[in-house]
């Protein structure tokens, strides 16, 4: 497809989200760099006649296109971005939700740490971003890419506040010293190198005093990245001293309660013991206390142990004795005379 303004219109109205449709568009981008300053035109009235997510899909086109074409050493897209990158992502920022602004932060974080933009552009986007925040409130700030002193969600609480703001400092800090020391390294190293030819002596100290500035600005930049990260660490230290102090007022109270809860527990078991001892008085189990018109239970019955009467030795069916003097019946006897 031929470059002309309304193919590159048709390319952004048809961007989605997908980092497909992002790829494919910013390399049809890149092919018609010629058309660098132009497409960036036409990308920034795109922008800021779409909706807020469709805001950030164009902020992701832009972001691919310029870091592929400093890849490749290819400048022209970074230059034609420069001069309208600001008011482009403040417009984006201004109206979006803050999920949306997180991502957009996370973008301009990248920037800062890959070196994308001079030093100046990097500021006045980050400038103008935070002047948001800022007139908008603390409710609405959110950290640099989305880290966890940040809040996706709407607000970060108050005890915390002042950490996203250290936190911010740090991070620009940090990704200033970055490409700082990688420079200072690089022309070190260079100009150190046993291996190379020692140049005329008004060069050598040209070099030299060049070499100088590179490693004060090196300096510098960690120095701002030493005292920014010792702010953060004294903010962190104050949060874990309050913390501290109070957990060490949960423990006491913890403690409290533990004994608080032996004692009612005792109290119940008494309260419990005696409730027994009271159902027990009223029904009590010995036989001499039963209540009064009771019955006594029924003895039970023994056999009885009297021996039988003695059975009789004389045989059944005997006669009877005959009395003394008497008949047997058979004969008379004959009494004798003197």
């Amino acid at each position: 497809m031929a470059y002309t303004d309304d193919a590159v219109k048709a390319k952004l109205s048809a961007l989605n989200e997908t980092q497909e449709g992002i790829v494919t568009v910013a390399q049809w981008i890149m092919f018609h760099r010629r058309h660098a300053d132009r497409t960036a035109q036409l990308w920034s009235q795109r922008l800021s006649e779409s909706t807020s997510s469709k805001r950030l899909n164009l902020i992701y086109l832009a972001n691919e296109v310029i870091q592929q074409s400093k890849a490749r050493k290819k400048n022209e897209f970074v230059l034609a971005f420069a001069p309208i990158l600001g008011d482009a992502v403040a417009n984006a920022y201004k109206s979006a939700t803050n999920d949306i602004r997180q991502k957009i932060r996370r973008v301009i974080e990248v920037w800062r740490s890959r070196a994308i933009f001079d030093p100046p552009v990097q500021d006045a986007i980050e400038a103008k971003v935070d002047d948001i925040d800022k007139s908008q409130g603390p409710a609405r700030k959110q950290g640099l890419g989305g880290s966890l002193l940040s809040s996706s969600s709407g607000g970060v609480p108050p005890e915390l506040q002042p950490l996203v703001t250290l936190h911010n400092v740090l991070t620009k800090a940090d990704s200033s010293a970055k490409p700082a020391l990688t420079n200072s390294e690089a022309e070190f190293e260079k100009l150190t190198d046993p291996s190379a030819l020692v140049p005329t002596p008004p060069v050598h100290a040209a070099r030299l005093s060049s070499l100088l500035k590179t490693l004060a600005t090196a300096e510098g930049a960690v120095s701002a990245s030493i005292k920014a990260r010792k702010a953060l660490v004294e903010g962190l230290e104050k949060i874990v001293e309050a913390n501290n102090a109070a957990l060490a007022s949960e423990e006491v109270r913890k403690f409290e309660l533990q004994g608080r809860k032996e004692q009612i527990e005792a109290k119940k078991r008494e309260v419990e013991d005696s409730i027994m001892r009271g159902l027990n008085a009223e029904n009590p189990t010995d036989l001499d206390a039963l209540a009064p018109g009771v019955d006594e239970p029924r003895r039970p019955k023994y056999e009885s142990i009297t021996p039988p009467p003695v059975e009789s030795l004389t045989p059944t069916g005997t006669p009877p004795p005959m009395p003394f003097g008497g008949s047997n019946g058979t004969g008379n006897h004959t009494q004798q005379n003197d």
